[in-house]
């Protein structure tokens, strides 16, 4: 990110031509899908707090002006510990902002407003969007959005993003604040710890505060509450004031019994009250029939038998819907490559080149698109329900068992998806011994790369109960891991905090956006590699280096008892985990795998794949985010694991088929 000075007045500078717009707010307010309606989905919204920690931009237009809009992380408080507040205070600092929105979900204002009071410190245009308005009217909240604008000083707007509605009139508020000279100032707390900051201001030294957009008061405040990362910047510029600051700030802790950021945030919260108190009405709750599933969803036995019951239906339909498209679309391109190869001499280098080319692709139409799409779909629709959540709820008694943080659920349940942003969701994680058992356990969950190579081949040959095993093996293998690496790596586990959303109505076009963002990348990266891949094999196979392969990794294929050729597959799913099941058919020479490997052989491959060494992406971000020495040493754990698990299900294959 580029620093640059705040312009307070909307000013554009050559670095920056167009104005940049700012959505920022709690958890789960609905701000990326505010974002979304104007940006075009180019972020997945998660009705899923902390599954964010980074910043999303899009250009785009609003009334034939262009505009940069920026989707900053969800987060509850600027005071936080945890990266997603880091990230977003770091960009309120450094980068030029000309107008922020604070999205806030309207049903919780008073929770909502403490941010709002925080943000109001930075004096930069701003709007409060009270979103969820269908939400707050449910639970009989009304709220005097004028008086609100009022004591708050900035435009309060009303909308439901999930319909849509109140949008055109935000951004029209938006474009208005960007013209307006007029900034809101940040409320005034108690005299006494006003004081303690008007002291602090009269010694702060404007050429102290370095490159970030700090007023004065900001600067006291945050000195107060000895924020880290403005402590930092000013005191590598002036450190003459250390000493009385720290005598203020005793002074304070004295008259309170409480440090200073503890004084201010009760300042902030009982401040947030009055406001609620003043704007708002509270009337009976509509009671819905979603009010009431909780009490089962939720239940401490009932909860965990609906949440089989869920998973079981959800994989089986997925296999059997993949099962009935499968074949068909076999039989389709199977009849394609054969028209379109039928001129060549079949013992050519050509065709040999042509058909493994075809392979690569046909195998990425009819074998991952039957199941990859209705998995992603149907992941989609229970995360907008708002049942994910659900799922860390009940877990969360699991992962303490473990010695995790309750809130590592998220980084598993993200893990489901891709492994990448479920290791970057680990950054939610304030302990990097809790970060690096969470990154291993993450990666040792089947992604939805591994997901296609499970219904690829367990669910087609082996049936749908099969991967439900599988599924239900994983979890076991990952509670006793995490068990482990928790003893080894001993240290206090402090409770989860854990909002949960309300339900929603999942709206379809938001799903097939969702589905497609994270499609795109099996479409557009790992396709392309699965062709090329195909095309390399095949040549491989040609000029017979595929047998030097087969050779080096033949320990491992001859203690698994899998064929000698399986071994070139096994390199090429460190690329992308599903290229490890479609390079097996170019290796095997055929897509009917039962033909050449018997069912104990596909499930001994698969078990394999599932837990062995991530994809080359995966393992690059965590070596970005835990280091490079604990990621090395995460690849040998899921090696080892990876292949004492599939040479015990060499015998309980052997057993069972």
């Amino acid at each position: 990110m580029t620093k640059t000075k705040l312009h307070k007045n909307g000013g554009i500078d050559e670095r920056h031509p167009h104005p940049e717009i700012v959505l920022i707010g709690q958890p789960n307010c609905g701000k990326s899908t505010i974002f979304n309606s104007v940006a075009g989905y180019r972020s997945i919204s998660t009705n899923f707090p902390g599954a964010t920690v980074e910043y999303t931009r899009s250009h785009i237009a609003i009334e034939k002006r262009k505009c940069n809009i920026v989707d900053l992380p969800g987060i509850y408080s600027l005071t936080a510990l945890d990266k997603a507040a880091e990230e977003s205070k770091r960009y309120l600092l450094g980068e030029r902002i000309d107008v922020l929105i604070n999205v806030v979900d309207a049903s919780v204002l008073s929770r909502s407003l403490e941010l709002t009071l925080q943000l109001l410190e930075f004096r930069i245009p701003m709007i409060l969007c009270l979103n969820m308005m269908d939400e707050a009217e449910r639970k009989g909240v009304q709220i005097d959005t004028g008086a609100l604008s009022k004591l708050l000083g900035i435009p309060v707007v009303t909308t439901i993003g999930s319909k849509g509605q109140g949008i055109d009139l935000l951004f029209h508020e938006t474009l208005a604040a960007m013209g307006s000279p007029q900034i809101a100032a940040s409320l005034p707390l108690s005299k006494h710890v006003e004081d303690k900051i008007t002291l602090i201001e009269q010694h702060v030294d404007p050429e102290a505060r370095g490159a970030m957009n700090l007023n004065k008061r900001l600067t006291a405040i945050k000195l107060l509450e000895e924020d880290p990362l403005i402590e930092e910047e000013y005191y590598s510029v002036d450190a003459s004031f250390s000493a009385e600051l720290q005598a203020i700030k005793e002074e304070l802790t004295a008259e309170h019994g409480a440090p200073p950021d503890a004084v201010i945030s009760a300042e902030r919260h009982n401040l947030a009250m009055q406001l609620f108190e003043q704007t708002t009405i509270i009337k009976h709750p509509l009671r819905r029939l979603k009010d009431k599933i909780d009490s089962v969803l939720m239940h401490p036995f009932l909860g965990y038998l609906a949440m089989f019951v869920i998973l079981y239906v959800f994989f089986n339909a997925v296999f059997k819907f993949g099962a009935w498209l499968e074949q068909p679309l076999l039989d389709l391109i199977n009849s394609g490559i054969s028209n379109i190869t039928s001129g060549l001499d079949t013992t050519g280098f050509t065709y040999h080149m042509v058909n493994a080319a075809f392979q690569g692709l046909s195998g990425g139409i009819a074998i991952v698109l039957p199941y990859l799409t209705p998995f992603l779909v149907g992941l989609a629709i229970l995360e907008d329900i708002g049942y994910l959540p659900r799922i860390a709820f009940l877990l969360d008694s699991f992962m303490h068992k473990i010695g995790l943080h309750g809130t590592a659920v998220i980084p598993g349940l993200l893990g489901y998806g891709c492994s990448v942003p479920a290791i970057m969701a680990t950054r939610i994680l304030t302990s990097p011994r809790d970060r690096f058992i969470a990154s291993v356990v993450a990666v040792t969950i089947p992604c939805s790369a591994r997901m296609v190579v499970i219904m690829g081949l367990v669910g087609y040959y082996l049936g749908g109960n099969a991967v439900l095993g599988i599924y239900i093996l994983n979890l076991v293998v990952v509670s006793l891991l995490g068990a482990v690496m928790a003893r080894l790596m001993p240290e206090d586990v402090p409770g989860m905090i854990l909002e949960m959303p309300p339900y929603h109505r999942p709206k379809m076009s938001v799903v097939l956006a969702k589905t497609w963002l994270r499609m795109r990348d099996f479409i557009i990266i790992a396709w392309p590699l699965l062709i090329i891949g195909s095309i390399v094999l095949g040549a491989a196979e040609w000029y017979h280096l595929d047998h030097f392969i087969n050779q080096l990794t033949r320990p491992i294929t001859y203690i698994l008892d899998l064929p000698s050729q399986v071994g070139t597959t096994l390199i090429f799913g460190v690329l992308r985990k599903e290229l490890s099941m479609l390079m097996l058919f170019q290796a095997l020479g055929t897509q009917d795998v039962i033909s050449v490997m018997s069912r104990a052989q596909i499930l001994v491959f698969t078990l394999f794949v599932v837990f062995y060494i991530p994809c080359l992406a995966t393992l690059g971000i965590m070596g970005k985010e835990i280091g490079w020495k604990k990621t090395g040493i995460a690849s040998a754990v899921t090696f080892v694991l990876a292949l004492g698990i599939a040479f015990l299900g060499r015998f309980v294959g052997m057993i069972i088929f």
